[in-house]
């Protein structure tokens, strides 16, 4: 495999080398955990995973490191705002650590029913507070840091390359400063590394440091983290655009300012934002939609993964209900053909190493690790797969073999579904939606008896009916 990615540093389509042949190292930026991750949020990850998929399907050993923020993220990124995660616990009575269990756990339950596979390592803040002290005093040894009105700032007049991965110029940020913002700063985008005299009157979190009591700023918690687990220079990290101005830019200077080694990272990865009608989708506008959202309104959370994979990880993605009853409608078109196809072959094979790349089904599959090779177009990818499914001539069971290769990459849960189906006979099938069909001839003429008996029938045969706007689906319970 020859894989390809979008660098933010260079700008370019690069082939991806990893620093140390046959292994690759990855950094994904988590979630802070003080509200329900939205759809919005969790673009990034099915995102990363697509990239942890396609990198261990190249033959790679991945080491995949994600941090979860459980203190010092303010709701500016630039060291303004609220601390997020003392305003959440307040407007809930709970501590700041309850308050961060609770959401963490929320987060990887959204997850594991989007089917992302867990990083690695998973990393908490406030589990390595003694490793951002210690980067923090390399960077002051250096001569990077000045202390002022009781906090410890970066100097980004010290580093010539700030900026470099946003295309900001250094001398234009100076002409710039904003005032009013911080009187402690000597430019106005130095940066707190560690807050000893907080804006807050009880800051719930602190901890003894060389500067004095106090808790570290965000953006350290990302160099510190990655440079434990991944080492001082490693091969990928990956956020949302909205990373690249501010807290990736600062990352990279005070990385950097510690260790002295330039790349700090080799490639820069940055999905696009999901957006509403009203604009990127935002916690803080109060106006947003949790995966519970689309579960509530009948929707399978492998629905929204499909949406997803239908639009390049870098284009914006408009989010309607009306384009999430499309993906719902095209995965449940794609299942009955898995199903169809399960029928046929009579039994589920696992693909073998000796697929033919230059015909049949293994060509299909050719075209789609070039899509997949080449920044990891999903889009291009479903269509190679719906190509080999609409392929009538092809043997169904090494057809089924291919997509279930494909799928190792897309992730959408597809072979379990298949075999779940080749296990039930045709007249069961046949016997469930004329099921179906019954109940929903019942509810049109407000026979809800009818229609509740006709699905705890089928539920105690095993058979779970979900309703939603598109319509009335089954699956295995």
């Amino acid at each position: 495999m020859s894989l390809t990615l979008y660098n933010t540093l260079t700008r370019e389509l690069q082939t991806f080398k990893p620093l140390i042949p046959g292994k690759a190292g990855f950094y994904g930026c988590g979630p802070t955990v003080y509200n329900y991750a939205h759809i919005g949020n969790l673009r990034a990850y099915v995102t990363h995973d697509i990239l942890s998929r396609t990198l261990r399907r190249s033959g790679l050993e991945l080491y995949h490191v994600m941090n979860i923020t459980d203190v010092g993220h303010l709701s500016g990124d630039n060291d303004e705002g609220d601390d997020k995660m003392l305003k959440s616990a307040e407007e809930r009575g709970k501590s700041v650590l309850e308050v961060a269990d609770f959401y963490t756990q929320a987060f990887f339950h959204d997850t594991e029913r989007l089917n992302i596979k867990k990083p690695n390592v998973i990393c908490k803040a406030t589990g390595h507070i003694s490793d951002m002290i210690a980067l923090i005093k390399r960077i002051e040894d250096n001569g990077y840091t000045y202390f002022s009105g009781g906090n410890l700032y970066f100097d980004i007049s010290k580093f010539p390359h700030y900026g470099e991965l946003a295309r900001l110029r250094l001398s234009g940020l100076k002409a710039g400063a904003r005032t009013g913002v911080d009187g402690n700063k000597r430019n106005p985008e130095d940066f707190v590394l560690w807050f000893t005299k907080s804006k807050f009157e009880n800051q719930a979190l602190v901890w003894e440091s060389p500067w004095g009591k106090g808790y570290p700023g965000w953006h350290i918690e990302c160099s510190a983290m990655s440079i434990k687990y991944l080492g001082e220079q490693f091969d990928i990290h990956a956020g949302g655009i909205d990373h690249i101005n501010i807290h990736h830019t600062n990352e990279i200077a005070q990385s950097e300012a510690a260790t002295g080694k330039h790349p700090w990272v080799q490639f820069w990865l940055h999905n696009e934002f999901l957006v509403l009608d009203k604009g990127k989708m935002s916690k803080a506008s109060g106006g947003f939609i949790t995966l519970q959202s689309l579960v509530d309104a009948g929707y399978d959370p492998l629905d929204y993964r499909y949406f997803l994979l239908g639009a390049h990880y870098r284009s914006p993605l408009q989010f309607s209900w009306e384009s999430l009853d499309g993906a719902r409608n095209a995965r449940k078109a794609l299942l009955d053909r898995l199903r169809a196809l399960a029928d046929k072959a009579g039994s589920i094979k696992n693909p073998g190493s000796g697929i033919d790349r230059e015909s049949g089904a293994g060509a299909y599959l050719a075209a789609f690790d070039r899509a997949i090779e080449d920044d990891l177009s999903t889009p291009r990818a479903l269509a190679e797969m719906w190509r080999l499914l609409r392929d009538t001539k092809l043997e169904s069971s090494e057809a089924l073999a291919v997509v279930f290769e494909m799928d190792s990459v897309l992730g959408l849960n597809l072979k379990a579904d298949a075999e779940g189906a080749a296990e039930l006979s045709a007249e069961f099938v046949q016997e469930i939606e004329e099921l179906i069909t019954q109940r929903s001839a019942a509810k049109k003429v407000k026979d809800f008896a009818r229609a509740d008996a006709i699905r705890q029938s089928l539920k105690e045969r095993g058979i779970i009916l979900e309703d939603g706007p598109g319509g009335t689906r089954w699956r295995r319970s």
